[in-house]
């Protein structure tokens, strides 16, 4: 069993390819190599180039392997459907053009969930059909990436979209086969929604074909929730802080992992807000230390 761990764009502030604030992907690949990670992700579609010969040289000549992709889109709003089918697409075709494996589907944020990000009992629910087209969007996605590129479709609950707290989580692995979804499980992300990770991962390991890495600072959460504030203004608190300083513990996720023999990659992603970030290269060498200290062994 080999547990590999990589880095990936978010942690050098990078949400969206045209955010004038983003540094250059060269840099995102430098300082990923130069911190010690061995795998990165794509980024949105976009950031990275696309054209298959240039980014490969660029991974290769960084020692660099391309994990997989985020598609961050609005599954949630079927006005946006065509956006979003095309940003899958292009995702898909580099993932299959470096060799990649994860597909990662995430809802992206939506005003009214923003605001009630942290609180499960005062989010916006969708009515009956909004849910059945929201679901049957995510599923046609999914079944296209495995299908047409032979990759490996998981979705990623995520603070502020549709697909967030444990019963929409739980609702949408009842509902689509396990043969067509599975989940990328952001540890950080579950701890923001109320949600304990390691007792999720006890419930649907067998679910679980990739992981994400964050840490979520319990004061700074407690107050947050308190405060009634948005998922944007708890970011730039600083909410997702470095990890093994935060309330996940990833002494037993790493348990849960071993026991499950899992073999592959988990992604760390320290995001940040690109106007209060100190140094992302730092922050990735601390995490990659933080995760050889409790026995990841090839985050050394």
């Amino acid at each position: 069993m080999t547990i590999k761990i990589g880095n990936a764009p978010c942690s050098w502030g990078v949400e969206f390819a045209n955010d004038p604030r983003n540094p250059t992907w060269q840099t995102v690949l430098d300082e990923c190599r130069e911190a010690g990670y061995r795998g990165i992700e794509l980024g949105p579609v976009g950031f990275m180039p696309e054209d298959p010969g240039t980014l490969g040289d660029a991974l290769s000549q960084r020692g660099l392997e391309l994990i997989g992709g985020v598609v961050f889109q609005p599954f949630h709003d079927p006005a946006k459907w065509e956006d979003v089918r095309n940003a899958a697409d292009r995702t898909c075709r580099a993932l299959q053009a470096h060799g990649a494996r994860h597909f990662v589907m995430i809802d992206s944020i939506s005003d009214s969930r923003a605001a009630t990000a942290g609180r499960p009992a005062e989010g916006e629910q969708m009515t009956p059909a909004e849910w059945s087209g929201f679901r049957a969007r995510i599923e046609e996605t999914a079944k296209k990436a495995a299908g047409d590129h032979g990759l490996v479709p998981s979705i990623h609950p995520h603070a502020g979209g549709f697909m967030d707290f444990e019963d929409e989580v739980e609702r949408l692995l009842d509902e689509v086969d396990a043969s067509h979804l599975k989940i990328c499980l952001d540890t950080g992300h579950s701890l923001y929604a109320g949600f304990d990770p390691v007792a999720f991962m006890d419930r649907h390991m067998d679910r679980i074909s990739y992981m994400h890495f964050k840490d979520i600072d319990p004061d700074i959460r407690a107050d947050t929730i308190a405060r009634r504030a948005d998922f944007y203004d708890a970011c730039g608190d600083g909410i997702f802080c470095n990890l093994g300083k935060g309330a996940v513990d990833f002494p037993a996720v790493k348990q849960r992992l071993d026991r499950a023999g899992y073999n592959g990659w988990c992604t760390v992603e320290q995001d940040c807000d690109p106007n209060k970030a100190d140094s992302p290269l730092n922050d990735a060498k601390e995490n990659r230390n933080y995760l050889a200290s409790i026995g990841f062994e090839h985050a050394a």
